[in-house]
C-alpha cells in the first residue's frame, strides 16, 4: 500500500491487516510513522514490512515492487493512496508545483499499476484500488493541479479496468472531507452544512469502502464516492 504511514493510509493499512492481509507499508518521508504502523500490525498478530520509495521515479517504483515480491512472493492487492494536496491557483502556480502534484497523484498511480499488473494476474484475484477525491469531481479554483490530477485518477481507473480485466478489478475511492482527532473542527463547518448527512467522514468510513472494493468480485471501473452526499447535484 502506497502512502501508508499517516492518516487515511494508516487507517486503511490497519484495516486490511485486520482482515488478514500482509501489508507493505510504503512511505516517502514519514519513516517513523510508517514503522509505527508496521509495528502495530505485528503486535496485533499480522505481518508487515516498511519500504521507502519516491514514486515520482520509475526506478524507485521498480525497487519497491521487487522488494515486496522478494519478501511476500506474491501480490494480491495494490492500494494507490500516496499523493499530495497543494494550493495551486491559476496566477501563482509554478511549473515545479504542477509537476509535483501531477507526478505524485497520477503518474505514480499509473506506473505502480503497470509494475504490479503481472504480479496481480498471478494471484488469481488481483485488486487495484486507486485513491481519487471529491476534487476529481468538483472544481476548486485554488487547487487546479489537484483537481486535474484526481480527475485523471478517475479516468485512469476506468481505462485500467478495461485494460486489466478480467483477471484484475480496478476501482477508485473518492473521499469527501474526512476528519481526524487532530483536525480543527472549524475547518469542516462549510462541508457539514453542504452534506445531506450533516457530518464529515471518519477514517473507518474509508476503510469500509476499501474493504468492499477489495472483496467485490463483480465490480470494476467504479468510483465509489464517500462524501455524505456532498457531491449530489443541487
Amino acid at each position: 500500500m502506497t502512502g501508508a504511514g499517516r492518516r487515511l493510509g494508516r487507517a486503511v493499512a490497519l484495516g486490511l491487516a485486520g482482515e488478514g492481509a500482509r501489508i507493505v507499508v510504503h512511505y516517502r518521508h514519514s519513516e517513523s510513522e510508517a514503522r509505527e504502523v508496521a509495528a502495530e500490525i505485528v503486535r496485533n498478530g499480522g505481518e508487515a514490512i516498511c519500504l521507502q520509495a519516491e514514486l515520482a521515479h520509475n526506478d524507485e517504483i521498480d525497487r519497491l515492487f521487487t522488494a515486496a515480491e522478494q519478501h511476500f512472493h506474491r501480490l494480491d492487492i495494490l492500494i494507490n493512496n500516496a499523493g499530495v494536496f497543494q494550493s495551486t491557483p491559476l496566477a501563482d502556480t509554478t511549473e515545479t508545483q504542477w509537476d509535483t502534484v501531477l507526478n505524485s497523484n497520477i503518474k505514480a498511480q499509473f506506473f505502480c499499476a503497470q509494475r504490479a499488473a503481472s504480479l496481480l494476474r498471478q494471484s488469481g484475484r488481483g485488486r487495484i484500488v486507486n485513491f481519487a477525491s471529491l476534487g476529481g469531481l468538483l472544481s476548486w479554483p485554488k487547487y487546479i493541479a489537484y483537481n486535474v490530477s484526481k480527475a485523471g485518477v478517475i479516468m485512469l481507473t476506468h481505462t485500467l479496468a478495461r485494460a486489466l480485466g478480467p483477471e484484475i478489478t480496478v476501482n477508485a475511492i473518492a473521499p469527501g472531507t474526512i476528519s481526524f482527532p487532530e483536525d480543527a473542527p472549524s475547518l469542516a463547518e462549510t462541508y457539514i452544512r453542504a452534506a445531506p448527512l450533516k457530518r464529515t467522514g471518519t477514517p473507518q468510513d474509508i476503510v469500509d469502502a476499501v474493504l468492499y472494493l477489495v472483496k467485490a468480485a463483480f465490480v470494476t471501473g467504479h468510483v465509489l464516492v464517500v462524501d455524505g452526499g456532498r457531491s449530489i447535484p443541487s
